[in-house]
């Protein structure tokens, strides 16, 4: 591919930003591009060292605040008509109060996703707990004369700590899924704002 199919393929992804984030990006990867051919490479080499197109779209949504593309996205382009506002201001009562309900179903659903993933660490703790008594009680049972209640207790805190391992197992791999997933949904509502527009 040539630099100029190149940037105006990487114009086009990124239509949805701000004309300052695109020409931002956009020098910079020509001036990679360029570096990378004073360096001795050829020009589709260079190109192809930049990286997908693709890549290099989603890596600018993530990287983007989604403070910054909302502000950019929610600003008028031009002033609203009075019937426009006077609509704005009878739906409110509609509008308004069904996108809090929306914002706080999800909120609860977020919230509710890492309370399990706290009660999985807590049955992770309990069982790390459960496996150091019951090697402490073993002890004391024989210390005691009890071995035969010892080597019970012995084989419980053994098989708690064997459970432990893989409940932390368990737990890690949930709370990277759940942080995976997260940034998932922040890089999906940032695409929400972000609308294509035809270059």
């Amino acid at each position: 591919m040539r630099k100029q199919e190149f940037l105006a393929r990487l114009r086009k992804g990124l239509s949805g930003l701000s004309q300052e984030d695109i020409k931002e990006r956009l020098n910079f990867y020509s001036e990679m591009i360029e570096d990378r051919m004073e360096e001795g490479l050829s020009e589709e080499e260079a190109v192809a060292a930049a990286g997908s197109v693709d890549a290099i779209v989603a890596q600018a949504v993530a990287d983007l605040p989604l403070t910054k593309i909302a502000k950019e996205r929610i600003k008028p382009k031009g002033s609203l008509s009075p019937v426009a506002i006077v609509l704005l201001a009878l739906g409110s009562p509609i509008w308004l109060s069904l996108g809090i309900a929306a914002l706080a179903v999800a909120f609860s659903l977020y919230i509710s996703l890492w309370a399990v993933i706290i009660s999985l660490w807590a049955v992770f703790a309990s069982f790390a707990a459960c496996s150091v008594g019951g090697v402490l009680a073993c002890a004391i049972f024989f210390v005691g004369g009890y071995s035969a209640s010892g080597a019970a207790t012995l084989a419980i805190g053994l098989i708690c700590a064997g459970l432990s391992i893989f409940a932390f197992c368990g737990c890690k791999a949930a709370t990277n899924g759940n942080l995976i997933l997260t940034k998932k949904v922040a890089i999906w509502i940032k695409k929400c704002f972000i609308r294509k527009e035809e270059v």
